[in-house]
């Protein structure tokens, strides 16, 4: 699902300062020269990776996915043939972007910068959307239409399949608001596959829905 290798170098540094501050002030707050002193590189880095403080945010925008795409890589199985097979591969997609979203598999610096790209309509969310976002959402689809005996790309089908991700992402957005109504100290392992158990459950329901089976 996703084989793009993670940067490396002065590029990976620059990557990681423009997710961490772009995510926490913004694109226009942030100087290419914070940048280049937060991934303890020189300015002249920025335009010799990147081409400008432009290219670095769409390279940001490209992390996400990656990362993202690479949890979900992880968790994927190797047969989808059959509907019980189909259904399956999306009970271990689930656990694996629950697993990156709530727990320590990067989604940490990532996430926030994706919020502030999506508050400021920024440049990010096309090269998300184009890269990464729509190739695996028609992914999911696919598996949902052949776990449900529907068709993949039926209005019905794709926002089943938005509500599915908007579940887990809920819960990483709100995570302090969760973990205080459920007496949580954190949202760590154990947490994070109730939530992945819960959010199954619902999968199952829907598609259960969908195939016509619900008494």
């Amino acid at each position: 699902m996703n084989d793009i290798p993670p940067p490396e170098g002065t590029r990976r540094a620059l990557i990681e300062a423009g997710l961490r501050l772009f995510g926490q002030q913004g694109f226009a707050a942030t100087s290419v020269r914070q940048l280049a002193t937060e991934a303890g590189a020189n300015i002249a880095a920025i335009a010799y990776h990147f081409g400008s403080k432009d290219g670095l945010r769409l390279a940001c925008a490209g992390e996400f996915g990656r990362r993202l795409g690479a949890a979900m890589t992880a968790a994927s199985g190797t047969t989808t043939a059959t509907a019980a097979e189909a259904r399956a591969e999306l009970h271990r997609l689930v656990r694996g972007m629950a697993g990156f979203l709530l727990g320590d598999g990067g989604a940490s610096e990532v996430v926030p910068f994706m919020l502030r790209e999506l508050a400021d309509s920024g440049p990010g969310i096309e090269a998300v959307y184009t890269g990464f976002a729509e190739p695996t959402h028609r992914r999911l689809c696919a598996l949902w239409g052949l776990a449900a005996g529907t068709d993949p790309e039926d209005e019905a089908t794709r926002l089943a399949v938005f509500t599915l991700v908007g579940q887990l992402m809920y819960f990483r957005i709100g995570q302090p608001v969760v973990a205080r109504r459920m007496g949580w100290a954190s949202i760590g392992a154990a947490e994070t596959g109730q939530i992945a158990d819960r959010i199954i459950r619902n999968l199952d329901a829907m598609l259960d829905a969908d195939r016509g089976t619900v008494p």
